[in-house]
C-alpha cells in the first residue's frame, strides 16, 4: 500500500502541473497600458506581451478581407484591426504580398479612409507604407484637398526644393529629364504598439495625416523615415532600433516622443525639423547619432540619455531650451556652429571623452547651466571658442559646484584659453560673494523662532516640523530640507535664497564675513575680480583725472581777497578740457566693460569723494594765511626728464636743504602747466610718470599733504591691482612682472 499511495501521489502532483497555464511569468507582469495598449482596446486586461505570444495568429486572405469589412471604432476613427498577426511580405509570398497591399490601398482610398493598428504584429519580410498611401506627385499635380494649410505650405517648399534640385542635376548633366517624385499621403492614423518588424521597414517620402503610435515597436533591421512628414502627434516611446534608423530631412509638425528609446544601431536626422517639443529622454545611443543641421523650434528634452557613440549637433538651430540633465556622454559630443537662442541645461551631466562647442552662437542672456557637471579634465575636455564658451557657463549656487568649478577652471587652463579661466574665476567668486551676503543677512535654519521661520516664507506646520527635524539633527546644507516630507520644492525655491543652514557664528565670524565681502565687492566691481585690463584702466582713468582736477584747483584757487589768486580763463579752460577728456575715455571703458556699470562707479565715488571733499571744505573753511602764497605747492625735479618708475618715490620732498636745490616750484605762468598737475596724480596712482613732481617741504597745509597721501595710498592699491590684472589676462606677462 506504500507503494501504491505513493505512486497516486504522483500521478495527481503531475495532474495539477499540466493543468498550469503555460504562460511565462515575465510576460504576465508586463506590457504597455495607455491609449495605444491592449486594454484600451478592449482587451481583458492581459498584458500586451502575453496577449502578443499567446494570441498572435498568421494573417491569410480571407482573415484580412474579414478584418476589412468590420474595422473597428477608436478615439472615435475607423481603424483596420491587423492586430497580434503575423504578416508574411517575404519574396517568396509575392502573391499574398501583392493581394495585402492592393487590398488595403482599396480600403485607404475611399471617402473616410480609415487608419491601421497593427498593435502586437510581427511583420515579415520588406514592408513599404509607400504602397498604402495616396500617391501625389511633387511636380505639376494639384496639392490633395486632403491637406491642410500648413501640410499645403510644406508640400509647395518640397516641390520647389526638388524642382531646384532637379534643375541642378540637369545642368550637370547628372539627369536628362525631371523625375516625377511621388509623395505617399497616409490620411488616417496609424498604430505600431509592440509592433515588431523583422525586415526593413521603409517609411520614407511619406506624409501622415493622423497620430503615428509606435510605443515598444521592434526595428529588427533599418528603418527609412526620410523625408517623412508628421501632421499630428508622433510617439516611437520604448521603440527598439536594431539596425539604422534614418530620419533624415523628416518634420514633425507636432510633438515627437523617442524617450526611452534603443538606438542600437546608426541614428540619423541629419536637416530634420522639430517644430513642437522633441521627447529623447532616457535614450541609449550606442552608435553614432547624427543631429547635424536639425532645426529645433520647440524645446529639445534629452534628459538621462546615454551617448555610446559618437554624436553630432553641428550647425543645428535650437529656438528653445535644450536639457542634457544627467546625461552621459562617453564619447565626442560636437554642437560646433550651432546656434542656442535659450539656455541650455547640462545639469548633472558625465562628460568621458570631449564636449565641442566651437564656433557655437549664444543669444543674448543666453546661458549653459553645468550645475554638479562631471568630468575630469585630464582625461575628457569641454572645447570652445576661447573668450566665449566661458561667458556662458553657469551655475545656480556655489555649494555643491565647487569640483564643478575647479574641473573647468583646470581644463581650461590645459587649454590654454585664459579669457575662459577668468570668466570661470569670475563667477566662482560672484557666488561666494552671495554666499557672504546670505551668510551675513539669511535667516539660520538652526537658531531661527518658528515665528520668523513664517515670516520668511514658511508656513506654522512646515516651520513646527523644521524645529523638530534640527531637534533631532542640525541642518547642514539647504538641500536637507527636502528630505522633510512637509516641505516642497515650490517652498524650497521660494526661500532658498533667504535662509542659510549651518552652525552660528559669533561676532568675529560675522565681521570676518562682513569684511571679506566688503574686499570681494570692490575687487568684483573695479576690476571683475582681475579679469578685466579695459574696466580697470577705465577706474584708473577716472580717478587720475579726477585728483588732478582736486589739486588743481587747491593749488591755483586759493582766495578771493584781499589779493585774488585765481587761475587764468585760458588755462582753466585746458585743464577742465584735458581732465574731462581723460575722464569721459575712462568711464566710457567702465560702461562698456563693467557688468554693473552704476555699481562700479558708486564703489569709485566712495573711495574717491567723500573723504577728500570733507578735506576741501575744511582746508577753505579755515583759509590760508602761510608764507609762499604765491608760489605752488608742487615741485619738481628738475635735474633729470625721462619716463621712470616710481614705485618707492613718496609724495612730498624730505625736509633737507640740499633736495630744495633740486626740486623747483613747477610754473605758473606757462599754458602747459595743467600737465604737472596730471603728471603728480599720475605719479601717485600708477607709479610711474615724466617728471617727478611732489610737495614742497614748506609751508603747506596739512590737510593737502594728508590729501596727497590719500591718493598715494590708493595708489598702492590700485597699482597692485592692476599688476594682478595683467598677469591674470597676458599669458606670460606675470613673468616679466614677478621676476623684473
Amino acid at each position: 500500500m506504500g507503494w501504491l499511495g505513493l505512486g497516486l501521489v504522483l500521478v495527481m502532483v503531475l495532474g495539477l502541473v499540466w493543468m498550469l497555464p503555460v504562460e511565462p511569468v515575465w510576460a504576465a507582469s508586463g506590457g504597455i497600458s495607455g491609449s495605444g495598449g491592449v486594454g484600451s482596446n478592449g482587451s481583458n486586461g492581459t498584458s500586451g506581451a502575453a496577449i502578443a505570444r499567446l494570441e498572435r495568429v498568421p494573417l491569410t486572405l480571407p482573415l484580412l478581407q474579414e478584418r476589412l469589412k468590420s474595422p473597428m471604432k477608436l478615439e472615435g476613427a475607423r481603424v483596420i484591426d491587423l492586430r497580434r498577426t503575423v504578416i508574411d511580405l517575404r519574396p517568396e509570398n509575392s502573391a499574398f504580398r501583392e493581394q495585402f497591399y492592393r487590398l488595403l490601398r482599396g480600403q485607404l482610398r475611399s471617402q473616410t479612409p480609415p487608419g491601421i493598428d497593427l498593435s502586437y504584429s510581427e511583420i515579415l519580410g520588406e514592408f513599404q507604407i509607400g504602397e498604402l498611401g495616396l500617391a501625389a506627385s511633387l511636380y505639376g499635380q494639384p496639392l490633395l484637398p486632403l491637406l491642410g494649410e500648413t501640410e499645403q505650405a510644406q508640400l509647395a517648399r518640397d516641390r520647389r526644393r526638388l524642382a531646384q534640385l532637379s534643375q541642378l542635376s540637369r545642368s550637370l548633366l547628372i539627369q536628362s529629364q525631371p523625375v516625377a517624385l511621388q509623395l505617399s499621403v497616409f490620411p488616417g492614423p496609424l498604430t505600431l504598439v509592440q509592433t515588431r518588424f523583422d525586415g526593413f521597414a521603409n517609411f520614407s517620402n511619406t506624409f501622415f495625416m493622423g497620430r503615428v503610435e509606435a510605443q515598444g515597436a521592434i526595428f529588427g533591421q533599418t528603418v527609412d523615415w526620410s523625408e517623412a512628414r508628421f501632421s499630428k502627434a508622433v510617439n516611437l516611446s520604448g521603440a527598439g532600433f536594431r539596425g539604422e534608423a534614418r530620419f533624415r530631412n523628416a518634420i514633425f509638425f507636432k510633438r515627437a516622443q523617442f524617450s526611452q528609446g534603443q538606438f542600437q544601431g546608426d541614428a540619423n536626422f541629419q536637416a530634420s525639423e522639430f517644430r513642437d517639443t522633441a521627447n529623447f529622454s532616457q535614450s541609449v545611443f550606442q552608435q553614432r547619432a547624427n543631429f547635424s543641421r536639425v532645426q529645433w523650434l520647440g524645446p529639445a528634452d534629452f534628459a538621462q540619455t546615454r551617448w555610446q557613440g559618437r554624436a553630432m549637433f553641428d550647425r543645428s538651430s535650437f529656438g528653445r531650451s535644450l536639457f542634457f540633465t544627467e546625461a552621459v556622454f562617453e564619447t565626442r559630443m560636437s554642437f560646433r556652429q550651432a546656434q542656442f537662442n535659450q539656455p541650455v541645461n547640462l545639469r548633472g551631466a558625465t562628460v568621458l571623452e570631449q564636449l565641442d562647442f566651437g564656433d557655437a552662437s549664444f543669444a543674448a542672456k543666453t546661458y549653459v547651466n553645468v550645475a554638479t557637471l562631471q568630468f575630469n579634465a585630464e582625461k575628457a575636455k569641454i572645447l570652445g571658442n576661447p573668450g566665449q564658451l566661458g561667458r556662458v557657463l553657469s551655475v545656480p549656487a556655489l555649494q555643491g559646484n565647487e569640483t564643478t568649478l575647479r574641473s573647468l577652471i583646470r581644463n581650461f587652463r590645459l587649454l590654454e584659453q585664459i579669457p575662459d579661466v577668468n570668466q570661470i574665476e569670475y563667477l566662482r567668486e560672484k557666488l561666494r560673494l552671495q554666499e557672504l551676503r546670505q551668510q551675513l543677512f539669511g535667516t539660520n535654519l538652526n537658531t531661527a523662532s518658528p515665528a520668523r521661520l513664517v515670516q520668511v516664507g514658511f508656513s506654522s506646520s512646515q516651520a513646527e516640523a523644521i524645529a523638530q527635524a534640527r531637534g533631532q539633527q542640525p541642518f547642514r546644507s539647504l538641500p536637507d530640507l527636502l528630505k522633510l516630507s512637509g516641505i516642497d520644492l515650490a517652498t524650497y525655491v521660494k526661500v532658498q535664497h533667504r535662509v542659510v543652514a549651518g552652525n552660528p557664528q559669533g561676532i568675529l565670524g560675522t565681521l570676518g564675513n562682513a569684511l571679506n565681502g566688503l574686499g570681494l565687492v570692490l575687487l568684483l566691481s573695479l576690476s571683475r575680480y582681475g579679469t578685466n585690463v579695459w574696466l580697470i584702466l577705465g577706474v584708473g582713468m577716472v580717478a587720475l583725472s579726477y585728483f588732478a582736477l582736486l589739486f588743481w584747483f587747491i593749488d591755483r584757487v586759493r582766495r578771493l581777497h584781499p589779493t585774488p589768486i585765481l587761475p587764468r580763463l585760458t588755462e582753466t579752460v585746458a585743464m577742465l578740457g584735458g581732465a574731462g577728456t581723460l575722464g569721459l575715455a575712462g568711464l566710457s571703458a567702465i560702461l562698456r566693460t563693467a557688468e554693473t556699470p552704476w555699481l562700479t562707479l558708486l564703489y569709485l565715488g566712495l573711495l574717491a569723494i567723500p573723504i577728500p571733499l570733507a578735506m576741501l571744505i575744511v582746508i577753505y573753511r579755515r583759509g590760508r594765511f602761510h608764507d609762499l602764497m604765491e608760489v605752488s605747492y608742487f615741485v619738481e625735479d628738475g635735474s633729470l626728464r625721462q619716463l621712470r618708475l616710481l614705485i618707492g618715490r613718496l609724495p612730498n620732498i624730505p625736509n633737507f636743504p640740499f633736495f630744495r636745490d633740486r626740486y623747483t616750484p613747477i610754473p605758473w605762468d606757462r599754458g602747459w602747466n595743467w600737465l604737472n598737475y596730471l603728471d603728480f596724480s599720475l605719479n601717485n596712482l600708477l607709479k610711474f610718470g615724466f617728471n617727478d613732481i611732489r610737495l614742497r617741504d614748506q609751508h603747506v597745509p596739512g590737510l593737502i599733504t594728508a590729501l596727497a597721501w590719500y591718493q598715494w595710498s590708493l595708489g598702492l592699491i590700485y597699482f597692485a591691482l592692476l599688476l594682478w590684472t595683467l598677469s591674470r589676462t597676458i599669458p606670460g606677462l606675470n613673468l616679466l612682472i614677478y621676476f623684473k
